[in-house]
Formats: C-alpha cells, sequence, structure tokens
C-alpha cells in the first residue's frame, strides 16, 4: 500500500511566527507529531510519503503515487483539512481521516472514506482489519483509552527536519483537573497515562541518531499531571542528557501546581528544560472558580510564576477573555498582571466553546452557543453569547492585545523578565552556525536601527551581556519573537474588528426585522 500523509496548513496564529523562523531559514515551528505516529502504527511494509502542506504543496506525482490519503489535524486547520479531503476525493484516492478536529466533529469530515477517530493505537487496527476485509468505507471509534506504553517510536525518519525549528515528542495524555472550557479531558480522559521513561528516552535517542541537536517540545497537555511518572522520567533523563553532552533544550506544558513541588522543578531544570506554558487564564478567581480553574486558585499566581522563573524556567502563559460573570475591565487585569509578573509571551483570546466540552453542553443547554464557521484561535470573536456585551469583550480584547505586543512595552518586559530568570545550571557553548548569525545582525539592524526601539534595544542588551551573559542567546531568541508579534497584533485587531462590525450589522438587523413583525402584529 501506498499511503500520503497530509498534514493541513495552519492559518496564521499566535504560534505560527513565519517572521521569527524566517530569520533560522525554517518553515513551521513543530513537525506532525500524531501523522508519524499513525505511520509507525501502520504495516512497516507499506510505502509512505509525507507532505507538511505548511513547509510544501503536494505534487502531481505524489497524488499519482498515492493509494490512500490519510490526514489528521486540529479544529484550527479545518479549512485546509476539508479541502485536502475534497482534492483527494476528485482525484479518485481513498481518504482515511482521524485527529482532533475529526474525532470532535466527525460529522464534518464525512466525505472522507474511513473516519479513524479517537486514539489510533486502538482505532487504527480496527481500519486494518476492515481494509483487509475488503471494506470501502468505515467509522472506527472505541471509548476505551490507549495503553501508551505499547505506542511505536513515531516515524521521524519521514519528516524533513530541516524545516523545523522544534522537534516534538510525547510523554503523557491526559489530565486530572476539570476545567469547564478544556477538550483535552474530553478527547484523553483525566487519568494522565504515560509511556516509560526507557520508552522516551529511546525516541530522544531516535532523533540524536538522525542528527537533531536542537529544541525538542513535550507536547503533553500537563507533563506534570503524573508527577510520580514524571519525576521517574527526568532522573532517568537527566543522566542520558549528561552523557550525551546536553544536545537539547526542552520545553513543554505544565499546570500551575508545578511552583509547588521543588524536587520536580529542580529535575526539570537539571534535565535540560527551558520553557514551560502555563494556563493561567485570568488573575480573577471568581472567574477561575467558575470555570472549575481551582488549582489557579490555591496559591497566589504571581508567586508561582516568580518560582518557576527563579528556578530557570522561562515561563509562557495562556489568557482568556470572555468568563460568565467577568467584569468589565478583565483585560486590563490580565495586562497588569503580565506587566507585574513580566511574562514576555503572553497568548491571549477570547473563550471559545470548543465541541463536547463541559462548557459547550452547558450553554448549548442554556441556548446560548451561537452558529458561527472558520477557525478557533486568537483572531476568532467569541461563539457564544456572553453575560457582558460582545462588543465591550472585543474591544478590550482588542487594545489589550495591541497594548501588550507593543515593541517597546515588549522589549521592556523581556528584559525585566531575564533580570530575575534563575541562570541555568547546566550550560552547553553551541557554536554559532551562518543562520544564527544573519538572525543576531538581522534583530540587531531591525530592533536596533531601524525602529524606534533602538535606544531601548542597546540598553537592555548591554545590561544583559553585563549582568547574564549565560542568557544571552535565550534573550535574543524572545526578543526575535517580536518580529512575529509586530505583524500579528495587527492582523488580531484586523480581524476582530472586522467579525465585531459584521456582528453589530447582524444584530441591527435581526432587531429592525423584529420591530417590523410587532409592528405588523399591532396593526
Amino acid at each position: 500500500m501506498r499511503v500520503l500523509l497530509l498534514y493541513p496548513r495552519f492559518p496564521k496564529s499566535f504560534w505560527s511566527f513565519e517572521k521569527t523562523l524566517a530569520l533560522v531559514d525554517c518553515q513551521a515551528l513543530l513537525p506532525p507529531l500524531g501523522l508519524i505516529t499513525v505511520a509507525a502504527i501502520f504495516p512497516q511494509e507499506w510505502d509512505y510519503q509525507l507532505v507538511d502542506r505548511n513547509i510544501e504543496e503536494v505534487t502531481d506525482e505524489q497524488w499519482e503515487w498515492a493509494e490512500l490519503v490519510v490526514l489528521s489535524g486540529m479544529i484550527v486547520q479545518k479549512d485546509d483539512l476539508l479541502a485536502g479531503i475534497k482534492e483527494a476525493k476528485v482525484r479518485g484516492k481513498a481518504v482515511a481521516v482521524g485527529g482532533p478536529y475529526a474525532t470532535s466533529l466527525p460529522d464534518e469530515v464525512e466525505e472522507a472514506d474511513y473516519l479513524i477517530l479517537d486514539e489510533g493505537e486502538i482505532t487504527v487496527p480496527l481500519f486494518l482489519e476492515a481494509l483487509a476485509r475488503g471494506e470501502t468505507q468505515g467509522k472506527f471509534r472505541s471509548e476505551e483509552k490507549a495503553d501508551v506504553t505499547q505506542t511505536p517510536v513515531p516515524r521521524y525518519d519521514l519528516l524533513k527536519l530541516d524545516a523545523y525549528d522544534n522537534m516534538s515528542v510525547q510523554f503523557s495524555r491526559g489530565c486530572p483537573f476539570q476545567c469547564e472550557f478544556c477538550d483535552i479531558i474530553v478527547l484523553y480522559g483525566r487519568k494522565p497515562r504515560t509511556k516509560s521513561p526507557q520508552q522516551l528516552i529511546a525516541e530522544l535517542e531516535y532523533i540524536y541518531n538522525l542528527g537533531w541537536q536542537k529544541g525538542v517540545f513535550i507536547v503533553d497537555d500537563n507533563f506534570i499531571g503524573n508527577k510520580r511518572n514524571v519525576k521517574l522520567l527526568l532522573k532517568e533523563l537527566k543522566v542520558w542528557m549528561e552523557e550525551k553532552n546536553y544536545p537539547f533544550t526542552f520545553d513543554t506544558e505544565a499546570s500551575v501546581d508545578l511552583a509547588k513541588d521543588p524536587e520536580l522543578l529542580e529535575l526539570m531544570v537539571d534535565s535540560g528544560f527551558k520553557k514551560v506554558f502555563l494556563g493561567i487564564e485570568t488573575p480573577d478567581e471568581s472567574s477561575l472558580a467558575l470555570t472549575q480553574k481551582f488549582q489557579n486558585t490555591r496559591n497566589p499566581l504571581t508567586d508561582s510564576v516568580d518560582t518557576i522563573t527563579k528556578a530557570g524556567l522561562q515561563v509562557m502563559a495562556g489568557f482568556i477573555i470572555g468568563f460568565d460573570g467577568e467584569k468589565a475591565g478583565a483585560g486590563d487585569r490580565i495586562v497588569r498582571f503580565v506587566e507585574q509578573t513580566g511574562i514576555p509571551m503572553a497568548m491571549f483570546s477570547m473563550l471559545q466553546a470548543l465541541p463536547n466540552t463541559a462548557l459547550w453542553h452547558r450553554l448549548e443547554k442554556e441556548g446560548r452557543l451561537l452558529n458561527q464557521e472558520g477557525n478557533i484561535n486568537q483572531t476568532t470573536l467569541i461563539n457564544f453569547v456572553p453575560t457582558r456585551p460582545i462588543e465591550e469583550i472585543a474591544r478590550e480584547y482588542v487594545d489589550s492585545f495591541w497594548r501588550l505586543y507593543d515593541p517597546e512595552v515588549y522589549l521592556d518586559r523581556v528584559f525585566n523578565y531575564f533580570m530575575k530568570l534563575g541562570i541555568p545550571r547546566y550550560y552547553r557553548k553551541r557554536r554559532m552556525d551562518s543562520k544564527s548569525i544573519v538572525a543576531l545582525l538581522t534583530i540587531c539592524w531591525r530592533q536596533g536601527v531601524v525602529r524606534s526601539t533602538r535606544w531601548k534595544f542597546w540598553y537592555n542588551l548591554s545590561q544583559v551581556v553585563k549582568r547574564s551573559p549565560r542568557l544571552l542567546t535565550s534573550y535574543f531568541i524572545v526578543c526575535s519573537y517580536l518580529e512575529h508579534f509586530t505583524e500579528y497584533r495587527q492582523i488580531v485587531r484586523d480581524k476582530i474588528n472586522a467579525q465585531l462590525a459584521a456582528h453589530i450589522a447582524t444584530s441591527k438587523e435581526k432587531e429592525e426585522v423584529s420591530k417590523i413583525t410587532v409592528n405588523n402584529k399591532v396593526a
């Protein structure tokens, strides 16, 4: 069987970083881990080609070669995923689709011949059995959760490694918490399941042997969901990293309660972890309690961020506006929190009701869900009727996003943050290649010469060199993100304002129709 693995294109988003990636001649932040994992579960005697549409187009020769086209993606990739299904069908190819989007909204991908939903370790064998029986279509589901200790090493050899800025690995699935708006617990459950330490290290060994010597993102939605198993992993990972002379730096996602576990923090830093993404959501405790994010209410959030920062982990964080019962000024409160903690990368979006979450079901029951087409990301208007005016929320959001990524404000925040960031305990001095040198000179030229940030840029840089020289490389990387955010904040403003204007116009039209109907009844 000749299988074409097709990964849909992402729209521009907070995480797309096109302008920043271009500085180091990369085309995408992360590879399609789901598809290369599926390729490892499929029969290994089959032939595979992988096309990541974020880095290249599918050629006519590849379409002609393929006997089966397999697509997977997230909701944010839905437009290109649906287009890929349509193109494959036009070309007369059998199509199989899976992943988070298809699993959440299977009715939207029914044009595909095979729907391989839920977790592939369980449903791919069901699909293969149906294929062996000669079945030309089918939907394969299972409420059972996979034993990830049986997951094979993903087919990293199918990737064009030079195209990516980071490599992806997965240690666990699931999260023990119950945040109302989160679809992770819907997709993967509340009992975190982990691979064995030996299993994950085998994956790292594989990409190391392929020549990878850069960042690795552990894509778990809550890396520390099973703290016992994570600590067992880190103790072995620390030894492996030391033996290999620290070939990677690690980034991941975790819950805020990481700050309460000094041993875990120390193990992460000792193992080469550099950044951690925290779902802070909002500094408003009433909103956190309402959305059942109780783990964020047990300790002051500012203290938690400072504890993690001083341990030597750079904090990235997610923030949301639009919770039920939220008081006016939520955007300002988020901006103040970000400035107080100094978090450089603050992902900010309006609350979205994701399919099949507790929030989705509650709003559906209350008749508050809105029909909304398109992607769900930071440029998407809230998709339900909120408890305060949608115009107020949208304008607060746009204003706050604009202020957070004002170039001078951003550079100041980065500088202040790095002045309190813990120094890495283990440091491998890496030789700069030509791409890194060009990127460095480009940043210095744009931010230190061309733009109004020039004086601030050089002063801040001189202080980092003087006070924390071992953080200099990381500092430049975070400064480089400004190349993306300068453009992206304008995209956020334009798209949200356009959607808001359309929403207001539609509301006025409905109001006029309602008035006419009432007047006609009176007459």
